[in-house]
């Protein structure tokens, strides 16, 4: 699977993903930081791919996403943005709201499930 495959498997296999620098746990750098403290902040799960020990996803992602740094989150296949805004979003209630949506359609049952 080429790369370009990976990060769009990535991005559509997981609802909420966090493209960063270093680990939610650990971040290596502080608009990670600030990133992760946001996401976090909403109260549900979410991947997280460490572009640091990615150094192919780091250089392709950029080009996909047509957005030049990191982090970068996507939520339900679309990409929100970076560390101002993901903060932005969620100072004003936005990104819990765009998260608790997008976690919930995940959650309900399949049509003929």
């Amino acid at each position: 699977m080429d790369i370009i495959e990976t990060i769009k498997d990535q991005i559509a296999n997981n609802t909420i993903l966090l493209y960063m620098k270093g680990s939610p746990n650990a971040p290596q750098c502080g608009f990670s930081a600030k990133a992760v403290q946001a996401v976090m902040g909403c109260g549900e799960k979410f991947a997280y791919v460490d572009i640091l020990q990615n150094p192919e996803i780091r250089a392709n992602l950029p080009k996909y996403a047509n957005w030049p740094t990191f982090p970068q989150l996507w939520v339900a296949g679309e990409l929100v943005g970076g560390s101002d805004i993901v903060a932005e979003m969620a100072a004003n209630g936005e990104l819990q709201a765009l998260i608790k949506g997008a976690t919930a359609k995940t959650a309900e049952p399949q049509a003929g499930a």
